[in-house]
């Protein structure tokens, strides 16, 4: 099986280390509503590129948090998801071209800075101060729906955006994982136009798919029981971490 999905190519350590990293994103994601691709991309395209590596994510992103979606929609403002997803019809093609046809290091490289660009942004505090206009929070969704095409990483912009001073946690939330189904499926059409998925991608998936499901679960509990503080922290401290091991200097470590 392992060689008709593609798996022949990679070795234990690097498949396990993969799956603990599905673990780990899955926790992320199922406490906060976002932050899986901040902490799976950067690790798994040093194992498998980045071409790989997005497709996967979100295979088993949208496969594993389908149970989230209705307690979602009863939560979300849906006037301001739908506004926001308009946004990222235009920029999930533009995204996936970025990712399908640029030169796979400087992806990486550019995924890389990214991230701890996006890292420092959340971990500073900082939020959008103005107010949630229609042509602004288009210009959010284009700018999160790009990101998300290149890497899965349309979860920071909404966040920044969402996340005002009088915004309710769980509002917030149930935005970002309605947002996210939406975006899933827009990314799965583009990715299929482009040409990205293969039979590798559905192999890895069947060994981190459990995983990461079960950090959704275990993360889903955890919210609204745990401090958020402390796990903002633990979030902010493992993406760094995974931001720094992906880098491109790193290559070998874990293959």
């Amino acid at each position: 099986m392992m060689g008709t999905l593609g798996l022949v190519a990679y070795s234990t350590t690097s498949l396990v280390f993969i799956a603990v990293a599905a673990f780990i994103a899955g926790l992320a994601r199922g406490f906060s509503g976002f932050g899986s691709a901040l902490i799976f991309i950067p690790l798994a395209s040093s194992i498998v590129g980045a071409k790989v590596a997005s497709p996967l994510l979100l295979l088993i992103d949208f496969a594993t948090s389908l149970p989230l979606i209705p307690n979602a929609v009863r939560h979300a403002d849906k006037r301001d998801v739908g506004i926001i997803s308009l946004g990222a019809l235009i920029g999930v093609p533009i995204g996936t071209a970025a990712l399908a046809f640029a030169d796979p290091l400087a992806v990486r490289w550019g995924i890389a800075a990214l991230i701890l660009l996006l890292l420092l942004l959340l971990a500073s505090g900082w939020r959008y101060p103005g107010r949630p206009t229609i042509p602004v929070t288009v210009s959010v969704g284009t700018l999160a729906g790009f990101f998300g095409g290149l890497a899965q990483l349309g979860g920071p912009p909404v966040v920044l955006y969402w996340l005002r001073d009088a915004a309710v946690a769980a509002v917030v939330r149930a935005n970002i994982i309605l947002y996210f189904a939406i975006a899933d499926v827009l990314i799965t059409i583009s990715y299929s136009v482009g040409g990205l998925w293969s039979t590798a991608i559905l192999g890895l998936a069947v060994i981190t798919g459990p995983l990461f499901g079960l950090g959704l679960w275990i993360g889903s509990k955890l919210f609204g029981k745990a401090s958020d503080e402390l796990f903002r922290r633990i979030c902010y401290a493992l993406i760094a971490v995974s931001a720094v091991i992906g880098l491109p200097l790193f290559d070998g470590l874990f293959r």
